[in-house]
């Protein structure tokens, strides 16, 4: 009896020390008596009665999950592969593991089909352009859906979009044309600036006696530092005339041997 009565007390201590659970911080706990759901478990030493209690530990911290390459096609018909990553966190343990079974496969299996019916809403354009936006709204049918699991979707981010060979080849001639078009009108531009700015010099030079002269000593100059042997230069009639007041039989002379010439 007595080795009867040491065995039972074992027993005993055995089973009470295989129901204490650890709940660390960043997990919580669900337990169930005879099946049916009790109570939410928080961090910290607690008891679960065996045989009687059963529990499920769920981690509540933000997880990750890689969303595969999807076949989808865009509103204007183009083939392409896109992949993503989704970040959600359980809101509500109990939820998510009552409401739906291996909660984290029903969250990817829905970011899938989600996004490649939201891909098949835009256009290539907006697809490339607007990748933020489109991602902000997948992100809202993923959260919306999983709410009554107990998920909280915190983003999805669109990492990569694979087009065609042929798409590619497509768009890269459309950027070059768009390229030798912006080329073609900053050049049209410079020339009309240009123009308007050798205008505005000749209206200058034109109301300011003597000016021409100068600037024609001072382009003689700069040809003179580049060390040619020989300069030749078109010399204008407003050089001439600077001489006429002073020697107005000399500008005649120098007027009829060019026109000879």
């Amino acid at each position: 009896m007595a080795l009867f009565g040491i065995g039972f007390i074992g027993f005993l201590g055995l089973l009470i020390l295989s129901g204490l659970k650890v709940v660390k911080e960043y997990e919580r706990g669900v337990l169930f008596t005879l099946g049916k759901y009790k109570c939410m478990m928080q961090p910290g030493l607690r008891i679960v009665i065996p045989i009687i209690q059963t529990w499920q530990r769920i981690d509540i911290r933000v997880k990750t999950i890689d969303v595969p390459d999807q076949d989808a096609i865009t509103k204007d018909n183009v083939s392409l592969k896109v992949n993503a990553v989704l970040y959600y966190k359980v809101s509500d343990a109990n939820k998510a593991v009552i409401e739906v079974e291996h909660f984290g496969y029903a969250v990817s299996q829905l970011a899938q089909t989600t996004m490649r019916d939201v891909v098949g809403e835009v256009m290539l354009d907006e697809l490339l352009v607007f990748r933020e936006k489109i991602s902000r709204r997948i992100q809202e049918i993923v959260d919306k859906a999983t709410d009554e699991w107990g998920i909280k979707v915190t983003a999805v981010e669109l990492k990569d979009v694979e087009l065609p060979q042929e798409m590619k080849r497509v768009l890269a001639k459309e950027a070059e044309s768009e390229r030798e078009k912006r080329a073609v009108i900053i050049k049209a531009q410079g020339e009309v600036e240009a123009s308007n700015n050798m205008a505005t010099a000749a209206e200058t030079l034109a109301g300011a006696q003597g000016a021409l002269h100068l600037r024609t000593l001072q382009a003689i100059n700069d040809i003179a530092s580049d060390k040619n042997n020989t300069i030749v230069f078109a010399v204008p009639l407003e050089i001439l005339r600077a001489f006429g007041d002073s020697s107005p039989d000399l500008v005649k002379k120098v007027v009829k041997a060019v026109k000879k010439k």
